[in-house]
């Protein structure tokens, strides 16, 4: 899975259609803009605090650095109509180099990310970290269009309305692009 392929990953999110939002919420914090959860070419781990899920993803690419990214998140709670979580668990590694695409079991929703970097395919794993709420989120899911035009773009992609959800992603992988 390697810069294409991460580039991909997240731009293409799976997206869930919620309860009509409980809240409105005006932009995203992510902190201040020098605050990322990892440095080039090393793992990290994100979860939002209990009882929030992932509602914005920023990366910014480097060539220079291994063809890798920072990462940075925002979390929101989950609207209370979906009521409490009742179980969180980590999803299935998806290995670094391949492609892949994976959305939470059991109707959870993605509540935080694993990532580890292999300099020798120029790529990274992921997990995620999937959250099952006490009443089932009525859902269609589709692949946002909100994804870098080109794998070493930059990429800053929200939930814009409190009853749209992150479920999974999907990517590509090129060993010619890497």
């Amino acid at each position: 899975m390697d810069l294409a392929l991460l580039c991909a990953f997240l731009p293409l999110v799976t997206v869930v259609w919620g309860q009509y939002g409980d809240y409105y919420y005006g932009p995203y914090n992510y902190g201040d803009n020098d605050e990322w959860v990892n440095v080039y070419r090393q793992g990290f781990n994100f979860q939002c605090p209990h009882g929030q899920v992932i509602v914005a993803v920023r990366s910014v690419f480097s060539k220079k650095e291994g063809s890798d990214r920072l990462w940075n998140y925002a979390c929101m709670p989950a609207a209370q109509s979906l009521g409490e979580p009742t179980e969180c668990w980590w999803e299935e590694i998806n290995r670094a180099g391949t492609e892949w695409y994976q959305t939470c079991s059991n109707n959870g929703l993605v509540a935080g990310f694993q990532s580890q970097y292999f300099p020798s395919v120029l790529d990274r794993e992921w997990q995620f970290y999937c959250c099952r709420y006490s009443r089932r989120c009525p859902y269609s899911c589709w692949l946002t269009s909100e994804y870098p035009g080109h794998y070493g773009e930059d990429m800053d992609m929200m939930m814009y309305s409190y009853d749209h959800y992150i479920r999974g992603a999907t990517t590509t992988f090129s060993a010619v692009d890497r």
